[in-house]
C-alpha cells in the first residue's frame, strides 16, 4: 500500500529567499516528490490535514505539518482528481480505466472501485447531496456516485467535455465545459443540467472556484483571462487578465483574493475581490513553468503547485518530457 514509506525519505528544501509582492506569497519551500509521471489536479483533506497530488498512475499524499510523504496509492492509471466525504472516505478519478478508486483517507488502503463514465477527469463532493461527482471528458457526462453505498446513482449527460466543477452547498454544482465556452449547473438529486450560460468572451475554461457569500464563480480560461459570473444569474461581471497556460482557480473567503495558475509562462495571478463586481489584479507572483493546477488551504492560506524540470518531447508525445527526479510541490505563503 504505502509503497514508498520506508523506502524514500523525502527530503524538504527550503526555496531560495524570495521577495514577496503586493499580495505577500512569495516560494517558502520546495517538497521534492516521487515517482517522474505526470501530475493534475490537487486536493486537500481538511480531516487529516494531508495534501493529495494525482501524479499519473499514483496519488501522493503529503503531510501537510512537517511536508514529509504520508504515503501513496498505486494503480490509479491516469489519475486526475480527488474528492473527500465525511466519515475518511477519499475518492480519485482514474481516467485511464474510467473508475473511480475509494480509499480510506487515514490508512490510504482501497476498499473498492467503481465504474464510471468514459475518462472521469474532474472529481467532488457536494455536501448537500453527500453525492461525488466525476466529470468524463471521454463520454461529456457527469457519473452521480452515492456515498453511503457507493453505488452509481445515474448519468447526467452535459452536451460538451468537462473540465473542473464546484459546488455551493445548498444543492447546486457548477461545471466549466471546456469545448462549449459554458458554465452547466447542476442538480445532482434529479440528475438534470438545470442551466447552460455561456463563458464569452472566456474561452475553454478549465479551472472553477465559488465565492458563495457573495455569489460568483471564477472561471479559468485559456485566452489569458478570468471570467468572474453571478452564481445566481450567469451574468458575466468582470474579466480580469490573467496568464498562459491555466488549468486551475481557487478562492480564499478569509482574505477575498482569487488565483488562476498559469503554466505556460509560470506565474499566479492574484486578483482581490473589491466588491461584488469590481476584481483588480494586485499581484502575479513568479513560480515556475508547468506548474498550472494548484489548491489552496483555507486553514493556512498557503497556495500549493506542482511542476517539474522538463526535456523535449519524446515522439510520439508532444507535450515535453520530463526529467527523472524532478517532479516537486511548491509552497507559497504570505
Amino acid at each position: 500500500m504505502n509503497r514508498i514509506c520506508g523506502i524514500l525519505a523525502v527530503a524538504l528544501f527550503l526555496a531560495p529567499a524570495a521577495s514577496a509582492g503586493p499580495s505577500g506569497y512569495h516560494l517558502a519551500r520546495t517538497v521534492p516528490l516521487p515517482g517522474d509521471e505526470g501530475w493534475d489536479a490537487l486536493a486537500i483533506d481538511q480531516a487529516t490535514h494531508r495534501l493529495f497530488v494525482t501524479h499519473g498512475t499514483h496519488v501522493v499524499a503529503v503531510d501537510l505539518a512537517d511536508f514529509s510523504v504520508a504515503g501513496d496509492i498505486p494503480n490509479t492509471p491516469r489519475t486526475h482528481g480527488a474528492a473527500f466525504a465525511p466519515g475518511g472516505l477519499g475518492f480519485i478519478s482514474d481516467g485511464g480505466d474510467d473508475t473511480v478508486t475509494v480509499f480510506d483517507a487515514k490508512t490510504l488502503a482501497v476498499s473498492k472501485r467503481i465504474a464510471v463514465g468514459k475518462g472521469p477527469d474532474a472529481i467532488i463532493y457536494d455536501p448537500a447531496t453527500k453525492k461525488v461527482l466525476t466529470f468524463n471528458g471521454g463520454s461529456k457526462d457527469a457519473t452521480v456516485i452515492d456515498v453511503a453505498s457507493l453505488t452509481v446513482d445515474g448519468t447526467i449527460p452535459l452536451g460538451g467535455k468537462p473540465e473542473f466543477a464546484t459546488a455551493d452547498g445548498k444543492g447546486k454544482v457548477f461545471a466549466n465545459i471546456e469545448d462549449t465556452s459554458e458554465i452547466v449547473v447542476i442538480d445532482p438529486r434529479t440528475m438534470t443540467v438545470l442551466k447552460r450560460w455561456p463563458l464569452a468572451p472566456c474561452e475553454e475554461p478549465s479551472g472553477i472556484a465559488i465565492d458563495t457569500a457573495h455569489h460568483r464563480l471564477f472561471s479559468g480560461c485559456h485566452n489569458k483571462l478570468m471570467a468572474v459570473s453571478d452564481a445566481r444569474t450567469g451574468k458575466i461581471v468582470a474579466t480580469p487578465p490573467t496568464g498562459q497556460g491555466v488549468d486551475g482557480a481557487d478562492y480564499d473567503p478569509a482574505t477575498h483574493l482569487v488565483f488562476s495558475p498559469n503554466g505556460g509562462d509560470g506565474t499566479l495571478t492574484v486578483i482581490r475581490e473589491v466588491t461584488a463586481s469590481k476584481f483588480e489584479v494586485i499581484d502575479t507572483v513568479q513560480t515556475q513553468k508547468g506548474a498550472r493546477t494548484m489548491v489552496l488551504d483555507p486553514r493556512t492560506h498557503n497556495v500549493y503547485l506542482v511542476t517539474a524540470d522538463f526535456g523535449p518531447p519524446i515522439p510520439p508525445a508532444t507535450r515535453p518530457s520530463i526529467l527523472p527526479g524532478t517532479v516537486r510541490l511548491l509552497v507559497y505563503e504570505k
